[in-house]
């Protein structure tokens, strides 16, 4: 899998995440869909990885995603940032996976 981020993607990811120490994952989201393949592609800041988590190179830091749920990802996506919607966007040359991707930043329980 081949995933770019745009400069415009890591300038709002970098903001997002200033200070925090953590991982950047593409989660696939089930939350309130009903089962495991309805679900919607999120960009999750993530204080600690799962164990099924692999990891995958980008032209800017290492993103993960459930190893479980790369089927529902393509082989080549961009990640960018989208200043019309203020919102992420996961693209790949077929199509866009999801056009208002949301970035979650989840804390570590204490």
């Amino acid at each position: 899998m081949e995933i770019v981020i745009t400069a415009a993607a890591a300038e709002k990811i970098n903001q997002r995440t200033a200070g925090r120490k953590g991982y950047l994952k593409l989660k696939w989201d089930t939350e309130g869909c009903g089962c495991a393949v309805s679900g919607v592609i999120a960009l999750w800041f993530v204080p600690e990885l799962d164990t099924d988590d692999i990891s995958f190179e980008t032209n800017d830091r290492t993103i993960y995603i459930e190893k479980s749920k790369a089927v529902f990802f393509d082989e080549k996506m961009t990640i960018d940032f989208s200043t019309a919607s203020n919102s992420f966007q996961l693209k790949s040359p077929q199509q866009i996976l999801n056009g208002y991707m949301s970035f979650v930043v989840t804390e570590k329980a204490d």
